[in-house]
């Protein structure tokens, strides 16, 4: 759908109160393979893979928060969208925050999972840009694993995998979606929000500590936030259950259902 071809998958009843899913840098709509099986029915549940990642289309590097947010407005529109839950993780959680204060029409709340609204430096970025293009995703792996993960989940067979999967990112995806990140500050727009947001983290998140994820939070009246206790970056992964039941009760408590 429009110029960039997003890879998307849709589950649940087609009819249903839609809630849609935004995946981390490096990562594809796999991140939420534990979770959606443990929502509650009836549900419209769509997630898709950003420019640059899985089965979506790789265009040149660089990419601007603008285009990914271009990219999930195209995809709403092209399957009839309204009124939806966006769930964003990391870079999801900003390209949820860009939607919400473009397209209200589109998004009547937010969960913003691991992600704030300005992650790191452009100077950080663009270090990481440089050394992908270098080395490829491998060159940035082992540090950006340690910040996602506890130690003893990276040991075992789920940490390997998720290694795996980060190393499959395309390194112009990686790249381009890391330079859109680098540019990225939300943090007027977000404060404009008024809508339901509950934002989550993980205790032991190395790529945006808890204390990131309350000060967005606190940006939007209203907003709930949640800690997941021994969670890491990637709650869905290494705490789907915990993720799953937080977020079915913000869906309720909205009366998303």
């Amino acid at each position: 759908m429009g110029e960039v071809r997003l890879n998307w998958r849709e589950e649940g009843q087609a009819d249903g109160p839609p809630v849609v899913f935004a995946h981390a840098l490096g990562l594809d709509l796999t991140l939420w393979d534990k979770v959606i099986p443990l929502l509650p029915p009836g549900l419209r549940l769509i997630r898709y893979d950003l420019r640059g990642h899985g089965g979506s289309d790789v265009p040149p590097p660089p990419y601007s928060m603008g285009g990914l947010v271009r990219d999930a407005e195209v995809l709403l529109d092209g399957l009839g969208v309204r009124d939806c839950v966006f769930v964003g993780l990391s870079v999801g959680g900003l390209i949820a925050q860009g939607l919400a204060a473009k397209r209200l029409d589109l998004v009547r709340a937010l969960v913003l999972s691991n992600t704030a609204a300005k992650i790191g430096t452009r100077a950080i970025w663009d270090e990481r840009v440089a050394a992908v293009r270098a080395g490829g995703v491998a060159a940035v792996a082992d540090g950006v694993l340690t910040r996602w993960f506890p130690p003893a989940f990276l040991d075992g067979a789920e940490g390997r995998h998720w290694r795996a999967r980060l190393l499959a990112c395309p390194v112009e995806g990686y790249a381009g979606t890391s330079a859109a990140v680098g540019g990225a500050d939300f943090l007027v727009p977000t404060s404009g929000l008024r809508l339901p947001v509950l934002a989550i983290a993980g205790s032991e998140d190395g790529s945006t500590p808890p204390d990131l994820v309350r000060e967005l939070a606190d940006l939007v009246p209203g907003a709930r936030f949640q800690l997941i206790r021994g969670a890491g970056h990637l709650p869905p992964v290494d705490r789907p259950r915990e993720f799953a039941a937080i977020l079915t009760e913000f869906l309720a408590g909205i009366g998303h259902r």
